[in-house]
C-alpha cells in the first residue's frame, strides 16, 4: 500500500490558472514532465536544474521518489 502522497503535493502543483492545469513544480510554472522529459532522453538531474534554476534540487527529487514508489507499486499489482 503507498503512503500518503503528501510529499509530491508539495513538491507538484495543479493550478488552473497556471499553465491550464498542467502540473508544474511548486512556485513555477515548469511543468513536472520536463523532469521526465530530461530523464527518458538520458539527461542528468543536475543538467535539468541548470536548464530550470527556479525548481528546487528537493522537488525533482521527492517527485522522482514518488513516481519510483507508484511504479514499483503497480508492476507488483500486474499478474500475467
Amino acid at each position: 500500500m503507498l503512503s500518503d502522497n503528501g510529499e509530491m503535493q508539495d513538491a507538484i502543483t495543479s493550478d488552473p490558472e497556471v499553465m491550464h492545469g498542467t502540473p508544474v513544480f511548486r512556485g513555477t510554472r515548469v511543468p513536472a514532465q520536463t523532469l521526465f522529459d530530461y530523464i527518458e532522453n538520458g539527461d542528468s538531474l543536475d543538467e535539468f536544474l541548470e536548464g530550470f534554476p527556479t525548481v528546487s534540487r528537493n522537488s525533482p527529487s521527492r517527485s522522482w521518489t514518488y513516481a519510483n514508489t507508484l511504479a514499483s507499486h503497480e508492476s507488483d499489482a500486474l499478474t500475467w
